[in-house]
């Protein structure tokens, strides 16, 4: 017997609706074997870990709580990737625009303002787009890897915004604590439910996913970037500007997450601290390939992340297990999904060996 890959005439559309889902059932299995190895019941473990977080309303409120970050930086980082731009940093442009926006919540303080939380936002989207920028010029510019680039600016983005908390924005009446003062409560998102910590940060989320789907699947510039990324030839004949792409991507990339870093700080946390991202940046890459680069399925992919991070919690606080297990289970998504994704343009081929002088 003999098994080999075979590449397909043709790209299966199948495969590429299936792979999301076969890849999410493998990390259930997966997740199966993980929990007995670790000699948790295995079903019990999985209920806690994936229904237990979700087995009341303020269990949902903090699903969509969760998932709103993830699903601002994901469409953001999609409309990259559909140019093969590459941004990596996104973590560092989501801390870039908490940073902006704290600063505008930190001259508005206890006064009451309209304008404080649109002004938070934008200033929100320019950090995060500032910080994209550099590797979008360095990329135009000069050539250079925008994954490197954009994923060392993450280390500098986070080294700045520890210089400021310990510094000149550190609160002098928090107990020597590294973080700014409580933001006053113009500088807030309001709440939508009552009771839970669900804000409007997660509708501000809603309208950039349609607004997104709009720019992606009905404008031109949305197909100039599909082309730039699918068929590049295609694009320089056709007169569409690869440096055009590079920056629309990088931009639109780093807006969003700086927007999600604004909602971070404006919504649960209402301060700038040292635990400003829980690793949503490099999460959202996954939400992006896991949603197929399309707006629903990013919705549906940051849900999904959303409960791993949930989960995790329950898990550390219901059966005594380390924190880093959701890492765990992000990265057996992202395997599995990579695996899956291989039979997009190939299939299996299984066969015989002739014998030889039969």
């Amino acid at each position: 017997m003999w098994l080999r890959l075979e590449a397909r005439a043709e790209a299966s559309r199948r495969m590429r609706v299936l792979s999301p889902l076969l890849a999410a059932s493998l990390t259930l299995i997966g997740g199966l074997v993980l929990f007995a190895a670790l000699k948790q019941n295995p079903l019990h473990a999985l209920w806690v870990y994936f229904v237990l977080p979700v087995a009341d309303l303020y269990g949902v409120s903090e699903l969509l709580l969760k998932a709103t970050p993830l699903m601002l930086i994901g469409i953001g980082l999609a409309a990259g990737f559909r140019a093969s731009v590459w941004n990596i940093g996104a973590e560092g442009q989501f801390i870039l625009g908490a940073v902006f926006a704290t600063g505008i919540a930190l001259q508005v303080g206890e006064q009451p303002a309209a304008w404080a939380v649109p002004a938070m936002v934008v200033a929100g989207a320019a950090g995060g787009a500032l910080w994209a920028a550099i590797p979008a010029w360095l990329r135009t510019r000069f050539g250079t890897n925008e994954i490197l680039v954009s994923l060392m600016l993450v280390y500098v983005a986070q080294l700045f915004a520890s210089w400021l908390i310990h510094g000149p924005w550190k609160d002098p009446g928090g107990y020597n604590f590294p973080q700014t003062a409580a933001f006053g409560d113009s500088a807030l998102l309001p709440l939508l439910i009552e009771g839970t910590r669900l804000n409007a940060g997660f509708l501000l989320a809603l309208a950039l996913l349609v607004a997104g789907h709009v720019f992606l699947q009905m404008s031109f510039q949305g197909f100039q970037l599909q082309v730039a990324g699918q068929a590049p030839d295609a694009g320089r004949y056709a007169g569409f500007s690869a440096r055009r792409a590079i920056w629309v991507g990088m931009l639109a990339g780093g807006a969003l997450s700086g927007i999600a870093g604004m909602t971070e700080v404006a919504g649960p946390m209402g301060q700038l601290t040292g635990q400003i991202s829980a690793g949503y940046g490099f999460a959202a890459i996954i939400v992006a390939f896991v949603g197929r680069l399309q707006p629903l399925g990013v919705f549906f992919a940051s849900l999904l992340m959303a409960l791993l991070f949930l989960g995790g919690e329950q898990a550390q606080q219901q059966l005594n297990l380390p924190s880093s297990i959701s890492k765990v289970f992000q990265g057996m998504l992202l395997f599995f999904l990579l695996a899956c994704d291989l039979f997009i343009g190939y299939r299996l081929r299984f066969g015989r060996v002739a014998r030889q002088g039969a």
